[in-house]
């Protein structure tokens, strides 16, 4: 990791999510052409909040780099609050939604290279809880306009079978975000621990 600057590691992130996003638009699928277009599926809506909070990692990074000797309070406090949307972003989103699809990897190397302060438990929840209905609400309305469900599964499944799947895939994403809490813990506690130990020994 220390081969590669983060923020160069970062910006390599970000543009090769760009990249994927164009080059999927650019796929000509007949369900993309249908109500709601990609906005349906739940891969297109994590690449695209990959790309966004990779996004708002880059511009912390310049951010930094700018304000770097700056004696200004209203910079630091504006750092601050980019730095604020940066973790909570990564806590409610970007590590929840993402274990969804083959990103995981990038994200994992996000909380390796930056300490993330994540928002208490209650709102973290609530939040991804929030997210998680708002999108199934999302998928009833596109079947309700179509006719089509977006994943063919829902098509062959009762309704009572329907809420429960509902109820799960909730469940799944909460059980997500405490696991993205707990390994963001574990990662930055056990780094604390290497450091007091070398500071240990050079003593």
């Amino acid at each position: 990791m220390a081969l590669i600057p983060c923020q160069v590691l970062r910006a390599a992130i970000l543009l090769s999510y760009l990249s994927v996003l164009c080059h999927y638009k650019a796929i000509e699928m007949p369900a993309h052409q249908t109500y709601g277009g990609s906005w349906k599926f739940l891969t297109f809506i994590d690449l695209v909040i990959q790309a966004v909070f990779f996004g708002i990692c880059v511009l912390s990074d310049l951010s930094c780099i700018l304000t770097k000797g700056s004696d200004s309070l209203e910079q630091e406090r504006q750092l601050k609050k980019l730095t604020s949307l940066r973790d909570w972003m990564l806590a409610v989103l970007a590590f929840p939604v993402g274990v969804h699809t083959t990103v995981l990897p990038f994200i994992l190397i996000e909380m390796r290279t930056a300490h993330h302060q994540y928002p208490s438990r209650s709102c973290g929840l609530a939040t991804v809880s929030c997210f998680s209905v708002c999108y199934i609400l999302w998928v009833c309305w596109v079947h309700h306009v179509t006719g089509i469900w977006v994943y063919p599964l829902l098509e062959h499944i009762s309704s009572i079978a329907k809420i429960f799947f509902f109820f799960i895939v909730t469940v799944i994403i909460n059980i997500y975000y405490i696991l993205g809490e707990k390994l963001n813990s574990y990662i930055w506690d056990l780094e604390k621990s290497i450091e007091e130990g070398e500071k240990q020994k050079t003593n």
